[in-house]
């Protein structure tokens, strides 16, 4: 099991697929652990390329500090592991709090990237979200792991998703009490809730920019894509039908046909941003359609509007 070293730390880390084909590296959302993209790995070396997933510092197998954890320090290990890959194409990803860190990478260290897909993610802390992570990391010190899933489980996921697993949640839960430290995810929270606003730089991130965002997504909706969509330039926002902020556990296929779509238009010199809005398919490999004219993509009904 390999890892990288920063500082103190150790950082566990996977690469897989043909050392030269072109790469995605994909980023955990705050409480996740790498092993959740097995399902990308396999369908994007299927496509032909190169896989690397990683645990953030208070994560999975990396180091679980027991003081502060900051953003820079996870932007770094990420720097780290992109320097593994060579200097063939890298497309980077992440899902939420790790899409924010992709963010971060991307105005950093953009020249390095080949495109970017930011997904659930957000350049600002507005006060709803500033409350929701408050409100999460007491429900942490308070009732521990097990009590902060039961509250992420119900806002991240649908019904769809939950209904077939609803007798068995506590074997789902299980492997997130294994991988995960009480207080490394406390300092995991506290570093999401040292926020500093993204939106002044976003406009240096010159890579081509697939936001990803689901329908139904209420922790962060709609408008903080929005400032994403208005503030990168060659980037275009796609709607996820149905879906949630984890979309990413709820349509793996679909998301991943979306990631290697994506990288294959954009090598192939397809890729034309825009800031345009599409709707993607229920289903891998159906077609992208372009939001409505005539209606406002920031409602959750349609309402006619002006598209910006």
């Amino acid at each position: 099991m390999p890892f990288l070293s920063h500082g103190s730390h150790r950082i566990r880390y996977e690469l897989d697929g043909p050392a030269d084909a072109p790469a995605y590296v994909l980023v955990n959302g705050l409480t996740q652990y790498a092993e959740l993209w097995a399902a990308y790995r396999d369908a994007l070396i299927a496509r032909g390329f190169r896989v690397a997933t990683f645990d953030l510092l208070g994560q999975g197998e990396s180091d679980k500090p027991a003081l502060f954890i900051s953003q820079d320090d996870q932007v770094m290990a990420l720097h780290l592991l992109i320097q593994e890959l060579g200097s063939g194409p890298v497309f980077l990803s992440g899902i939420s709090f790790g899409g924010l860190i992709a963010l971060r990478y991307a105005i950093a260290y953009g020249d390095r990237l080949s495109g970017l897909v930011p997904m659930s993610c957000f350049a600002e802390l507005p006060p709803q979200l500033f409350l929701l992570g408050n409100a999460l990391r007491t429900g942490l010190i308070l009732g521990g792991t097990s009590y902060l899933q039961d509250l992420l489980l119900p806002m991240n996921v649908s019904d769809h998703w939950l209904a077939p697993v609803l007798d068995k949640l506590d074997s789902v839960k299980r492997q997130g009490w294994l991988v995960n430290d009480v207080y490394a995810l406390q300092n995991l929270m506290e570093s999401f809730l040292d926020f500093q606003p993204l939106t002044p730089q976003l406009a240096s991130i010159g890579v081509p920019t697939m936001i990803l965002n689901g329908e139904f997504d209420f922790l962060t909706p709609r408008a903080l894509h929005e400032t994403l969509r208005v503030q990168i330039p060659n980037s275009s926002l796609v709607i996820i039908p149905r879906a949630y902020h984890a979309f990413t556990l709820e349509k793996p296929a679909l998301t991943a046909d979306l990631l290697a779509r994506f990288a294959d238009d954009v090598m192939a010199g397809r890729w034309q941003g825009n800031k345009s809005v599409w709707i993607a398919p229920d289903e891998a490999g159906g077609e992208l359609m372009p939001f409505p004219a005539g209606y406002d993509h920031l409602r959750a009904i349609p309402v006619k509007g002006a598209i910006a």
